[in-house]
């Protein structure tokens, strides 16, 4: 059974950094790729970025290069994000996701952590 939690989530200043983990229970059987969304107040849920657990493959979203990293522990089922340079618009929840194919949705979900960025 999947099972996903983070941590890691916090009040900082802007130009600040952190770092996102999240904890997969479930073991590797069943996981294709692992990412993070986001969902600030009154918008939308947002992806954020994305790893092929096999390859370790990244795909990020347009809005976040350059300043966030995705990675990922095998040995702890562990993805990380690392987020550098923040801004008040990363203030969002930010949730862990995975999926269990390529083209399959992503069906299991963290609770999700906060990030507030002051500016």
């Amino acid at each position: 059974q999947v099972q996903l939690v983070e941590s890691g989530g916090g009040f900082v200043q802007a130009g600040g950094s952190l770092r996102l983990s999240c904890v997969d229970s479930g073991g590797t059987a069943s996981r294709y790729d692992m990412g993070w969304f986001r969902q600030a107040p009154g918008k939308e849920r947002e992806f954020v970025a994305r790893i092929v657990w096999s390859s370790g493959t990244t795909f990020y979203a347009e809005s976040v290069k350059g300043r966030f990293t995705i990675s990922k522990d095998n040995a702890k089922n562990t993805v990380y994000l690392q987020i550098d340079n923040l801004k008040p618009e990363d203030t969002a929840v930010y949730l862990c996701t995975s999926k269990s194919s390529r083209f399959g949705q992503y069906t299991y979900w963290g609770q999700g952590t906060q990030v507030t960025v002051s500016s």
